[in-house]
Parts: structure tokens; C-alpha cells; sequence
């Protein structure tokens, strides 16, 4: 089975993922982990600690010169901001933070409870994540996260990019590697979201009202948060299960995004809104195209994508679209109403460096706890000794399936 865990503190000395069950025989570009590490770095409307980190990867374990050996891989993210044994306890709880719960329940200071609950700590789950995609990548599956809204203000994708996600998803060939098509696709997408330090897809006005949005929060001593999308293309029929309440893809998905630091919310295709809707508006047609029999559809093909990409805790070979709904950051510099544990009177939040609006940085954090996820549920199908086996296994159930269905 393929796991991490993360361990650090946010002023500590820095970050660390280990990822257990990760398979033999994959080389690793640092660079793809350290690309990932820069952008969650990123996005308008960040605080000051961004300008202190410049985060990269370190490659501790696991690995003979850049190629993975099947032994348990750790990743190290140094922080450069170490002064926890310096810093001071907190003298008041933050209404919206762990300091108040996790004191009480641990029965120490409150200063021990934020320096693990920070978001800091994403940084060693965005570097597990880049480890993944490229294990993804070997069978054509890519995960591509983008801003959808802060605040009240939506970011809709240009149409243009709605087309470049569809293409990326066409099935061609074996479905092991993406076609150049789908490469140039790719890196299309990528350029348009970075492009622009919200991440998102949408149009130059829309990206300037909600920056502009960012800017009056700030100016009100305020926060906000938002939705973020996540794409996974090239998704073979089968990865996750129905057999097993704990062991459905949707259900291991909604609880890696919900654990990231300041989500209150996940959905998976049409998600809360198919609640107003008849089953006729909500469950995808099914039809058949003869000539995607070879592909991994199998030749079975849908006119929409309202489940999202799953059915029963599988995927169905359509995109997984998934979104995320992060609440404002819980720092606020004009400080809420709070009570100082010793009096127990009434008094103002204390404030800790912090960003306005996060949003954009949190889609890195989603889109790559997406990807882990993925990667796990494909070593659990395909077997997870070594990438050739992997491959094998990958094309022996593509042959399979295609028996079934003749």
C-alpha cells in the first residue's frame, strides 16, 4: 500500500514526508517536486513568510542516484524561518484556530498546538504529491488544479481552457502516454494558470475584481476564502472500489482534501448541486463508440460528466473533477473577540503573521493530495513492486476488459 506521513513544525527545523510502499524502478526529477513546492509559495494575496522560505526538496531515502529502489522514500523541505525554541507561548486562544481545543486536550501551551496545525505543514504534503504525479504520468494520468472563486467573486474557466481539459482527457493508444497533442494541451494549461497569480482560468477582468477584492480585505484588516477545482485526466475504468465502505476512491479523496488545513467542504462532480435536481439531470447517459474499443474507455462513452468521473467509489474513465471549499483564513490582524485563559475576560485575539487570502496556494495543496490519492489507488490495483510491473499489469487489464466486452 502506498502512504506518507508528515512530520515538522512550522518554525521548526523544517518539513519531512515519508512515503512508504512507493514502487522500484521510477527515476525522479527533483524539479517536478521543487515546481510544485514553488507555487504553493505562491498566489495573490500571501503574507511575509513566503518571502523568508524558498522551499526545495531534499531526497533523504530510497533512492540509488535518481531512480527509486521500493524502500521507504523521505523528502525534506528545510525551513529557513527556524526560531521555535525562541518564540513565546501564545497569551490568548484565535477564535477559528486549534489553540484552545488542542491545549485543553493535550494540556500544554498553545504555541505547541499551532506550530504542527499551521499550513506550513502542507509543504511536505505537496512534495509526497509531486513524487506521485510522476508515478501517474507512466500511465498518461495528469492532475491539473486551478482557482474557481474567492470570496463571493467567480472565477469561470475561458472557454478555451474547457476545451484544452477535454483534449487532454481524449483517449488515444494504450493510454500509457499522452499523445503530443495532449503534451501541447498540457502545457498550454499550465502557462495559463501560471500566468496569472491567482491560478485560475478565468478571463483578465475577472482575475482583476477578484484581486481587487483581495486588496479591500486587506485594507479592512480582513480575510477571505474560496473554491478550487481539480482535473484528473487519462483515469482507466476501476481505480478504487464498491466493496468496501473505507476503501472508496470518493470517500479516501473527500478525506486527504478535508484534512488540509481550512477546508470545510469537498464535492466531486455536480456534488451539492444535484441535490435540486431529478435523477434525469444528475446520472450520465451511457453509449458505445466502436472506434475507442482499443482505448482504455473500452469504446464506452458518455454525453456528460455529472458524476464527476467516479460511480459506486470507482472511476469510470471520465475526468475527476473535484472541488474544495476553503473557509477565510482564521488569523485576522484586526483580531475577534476572544478570553484570556488566565482572567478569563473578555479581550482581542492576539495576531500572528499571516496571509490575506490563501486560496490560490491551497489549490496546490489540494491538487497534489488529489494526486497522492491517485497514485495509492493505482498501486493498490496494478501492484506496487516496481513501475514495470505496474505498466504490465496496466495493459494486462486493459486486454482483459476488452475480452469482457467483445
Amino acid at each position: 500500500m502506498l502512504s506518507y506521513q508528515s512530520a515538522g513544525e512550522s518554525h521548526g527545523k523544517g518539513l519531512l514526508a515519508l512515503i512508504n510502499g512507493f514502487p522500484a524502478g521510477l527515476e525522479i526529477n527533483p524539479e517536478v517536486i521543487n515546481y510544485e513546492l514553488k507555487r504553493r509559495q505562491g498566489g495573490y494575496g500571501r503574507g511575509g513568510r513566503q518571502k523568508l522560505e524558498t522551499d526545495t526538496a531534499e531526497i533523504m531515502t530510497g533512492i540509488w542516484g535518481m531512480t527509486t529502489i521500493g524502500s521507504p522514500i523521505s523528502l525534506w523541505v528545510k525551513n529557513k524561518d527556524y526560531r521555535l525554541p525562541d518564540l513565546p507561548d501564545l497569551a490568548t486562544p484565535r477564535p477559528g484556530h486549534g489553540d484552545l481545543s488542542g491545549s485543553r486536550k493535550y494540556l500544554s501551551g498553545m504555541r505547541a498546538i499551532l506550530e504542527r496545525a499551521s499550513a506550513r505543514e502542507t509543504a511536505a504534503r505537496v512534495a509526497a504529491g509531486g513524487l506521485a504525479r510522476q508515478l501517474l504520468s507512466l500511465l498518461g494520468i495528469e492532475v491539473f488544479g486551478f482557482t474557481a472563486q474567492i470570496a463571493e467573486v467567480s472565477l469561470p474557466m475561458k472557454k478555451h481552457a474547457a476545451e484544452l481539459l477535454t483534449r487532454l482527457n481524449q483517449p488515444a493508444g494504450d493510454g500509457t502516454e499522452l499523445t503530443a497533442e495532449q503534451k501541447e494541451a498540457l502545457e498550454e494549461l499550465r502557462e495559463m494558470r501560471d500566468g496569472n497569480e491567482l491560478y485560475s482560468l478565468a478571463d483578465e477582468e475577472a482575475n482583476e475584481k477578484a484581486m481587487k477584492r483581495i486588496d479591500a480585505a486587506q485594507a479592512d484588516g480582513d480575510t477571505l476564502g474560496g473554491v478550487l477545482e481539480v482535473w484528473a485526466t487519462g483515469l482507466p475504468f476501476g481505480l478504487g472500489t464498491h466493496a468496501q465502505w473505507d476503501a472508496k476512491l470518493d470517500g479516501k479523496l473527500a478525506q486527504a482534501v478535508m484534512a488540509v488545513q481550512a477546508m470545510k467542504g469537498v464535492e466531486i462532480g455536480l456534488g451539492f448541486e444535484a441535490a435540486a435536481l431529478p435523477g434525469s439531470k444528475v446520472h450520465d447517459a451511457i453509449g458505445f463508440d466502436p472506434e475507442k474499443k482499443q482505448t482504455r474507455t473500452l469504446g464506452f462513452v458518455r454525453p456528460t460528466n455529472r458524476a464527476g468521473g467516479l460511480e459506486a467509489g470507482m472511476t469510470n474513465t471520465q475526468p475527476l473533477v473535484l472541488r474544495a471549499a476553503m473557509k477565510p483564513i482564521a488569523t485576522l490582524k484586526k483580531g475577534l473577540p476572544t478570553v484570556d485563559p488566565l482572567t478569563r475576560k473578555p479581550v482581542s485575539a492576539c495576531w500572528e503573521r499571516s496571509d490575506v487570502c490563501a486560496v490560490s496556494a491551497a489549490g496546490v495543496v489540494i491538487e497534489n493530495v488529489t494526486a497522492f490519492e491517485l497514485a495509492a489507488a493505482v498501486v493498490e490495483k496494478f501492484g506496487g513492486d516496481s513501475v514495470e510491473e505496474i505498466r504490465a499489469r496496466y495493459l494486462l487489464s486493459m486486454e482483459l476488459m476488452r475480452k469482457l466486452s467483445s
